[in-house]
């Protein structure tokens, strides 16, 4: 069946149906990731987003229950040069054609991803959307109508209840690697904007006993969990779109606990201490995005996930200090609070999918319970 993609810049582009029939819409970013097509599509961050895969060949490996990093997918739609037809892994339990069915994701294959990467590149990340059913006129108004700036996409992902988590990482037999035991003094609460599994999993690792609450939590409900620390998850969209009032109960909450950010959360931290956040033109979507340690010289490549950073210059006058920063363009990728146990990074140490350089930074954040 035929499917067609529609930018806001006009451009068309025809291909194959991949996934479920019908029509959707959403900010079209790429990821160039190789692998890791699973954890992309089931990670909450996506969601309002259409990912266009840079790697020409996606699905070779199928899926499978344990890598999901959600309990179903939050991508708006799906684009790839080429669905692989063939699934070779000992733990596939589906192709990706079939779970973008099962999930109703509207996706398109026979696309030429590198011309629709570099338009992203040179124009920016774009409104776009894929259908099998509609025609032109009707998506470029759909297109058009469509808004993710300043808008709250956290509501639509974060847990309405709050639970205890406490599944670990999956391993092969043959890894020698033993999870610390998990011990109630070391309570940490999960303030989900939008969590992905593997960084919990991480938590579990390194020994915490992990709590997950709703993102608009109070700081009294907070304190009555009794926590030893505290951490503030990836999720989606714009981080200026969480309602104002709920960054004074942030900073409450933060200035009284140590914390640990990623991604989002890293950008909420630093909203809360009023430090501005921008729009990057096409944001970093990947698994090879290279990040220097300011203090060591050392540097990580990482996984990434952002369409949004946060200001350097007013980071440093409102208390922080730069720990990380991108070396392809020099956004700010970590800081730490200069007088209060705040740390936060932009990049995913978890990776998942990506390089594991940088999850040194989970048993950081476990020793910040014996500090302080």
């Amino acid at each position: 069946m035929k499917a067609v993609l529609v930018l806001e810049n006009g451009s068309v582009f025809e291909g194959v149906s991949l996934g479920a029939e019908g029509t959707t819409v959403g900010e079209v970013v790429f990821n160039t990731a190789m692998s890791g097509y699973q954890e992309i599509i089931t990670d909450p961050s996506y969601k309002g987003q259409i990912v266009t895969m840079t790697y020409p060949e996606i699905g070779n490996y199928g899926l499978n229950t344990n890598d999901k990093e959600s309990d179903k997918p939050y991508i708006e739609g799906f684009i790839v040069k080429e669905a692989s037809k063939i699934t070779s892994n000992f733990r596939s339990q589906a192709s990706l054609d079939d779970y973008l069915k099962e999930h109703s994701i509207v996706g398109i294959e026979s696309v030429d991803t590198r011309k629709l990467t570099k338009q992203i590149r040179v124009q920016g990340s774009l409104i776009g959307a894929i259908s099998t059913e509609s025609n032109i006129d009707t998506l470029r108004k759909l297109v058009s109508d469509f808004e993710i700036v300043g808008k709250d996409f956290v509501k639509y992902v974060s847990t309405k209840k709050m639970y205890t988590f406490k599944n670990g990482i999956f391993r092969l037999g043959f890894e020698n690697r033993k999870t610390k035991k998990i011990v109630d003094n070391k309570r940490v609460v999960v303030i989900d904007f939008g969590v992905k599994r593997s960084i919990m999993k991480y938590l579990i690792e390194v020994g915490f006993n992990v709590i997950v609450v709703n993102a608009y939590s109070t700081y009294d409900f907070i304190k009555s969990l009794e926590p030893n620390v505290v951490f503030l998850s990836n999720g989606p969209g714009d981080p200026r779109g969480v309602d104002e009032r709920w960054m004074g109960e942030y900073r409450k909450i933060i200035e009284t606990y140590p914390t640990f950010g990623i991604c989002f959360g890293h950008q909420i931290i630093l909203r809360a201490f009023g430090v501005k956040i921008y729009k990057m033109k096409f944001g970093h979507h990947g698994g090879n995005h290279p990040v220097v340690d300011l203090q060591t010289e050392k540097v990580f490549v990482t996984a990434q996930n952002h369409n949004y950073a946060a200001d350097e210059k007013d980071s440093l006058e409102k208390g922080f200090k730069i720990t990380y920063k991108n070396l392809n363009d020099g956004s700010v990728e970590g800081v730490k609070h200069k007088g209060l146990p705040i740390m936060s990074v932009q990049y995913h140490p978890e990776a998942s999918p990506g390089p594991h350089d940088a999850e040194y930074l989970f048993e950081q954040f476990s020793n910040m319970v014996l500090e302080n």
